[in-house]
């Protein structure tokens, strides 16, 4: 698989760092909703937005989607855009 990094073009994956789910938090003070973030994980087949780290390039933070079951790269863009 490889990923397309913004800065630093097409590159292997395994110059980048899984961050995992990126997922949307939760507003407030601790409540159920913010212990089903921090525990709970779905595994879902099919699209998904997930953190990426160029870790051995530009050291970026990339959001990625795409699809758990063809591994096909729908989009990569900055995580901060």
């Amino acid at each position: 698989m490889r990923l397309t990094c913004p800065h630093c073009g097409a590159r292997d994956l395994r110059e980048f760092t899984n961050g995992g789910a990126a997922l949307d938090r939760p507003e407030g003070d601790w409540s159920a909703e913010w212990d089903a973030y921090l525990h709970l994980r779905d595994n879902p087949a099919g699209r998904s937005r997930e953190w990426w780290m160029h870790s051995a390039g530009c050291t970026a933070w990339l959001l990625v989607e795409r699809d758990t079951v063809t591994h096909d790269i729908l989009s990569v863009r900055e995580a901060r855009s």
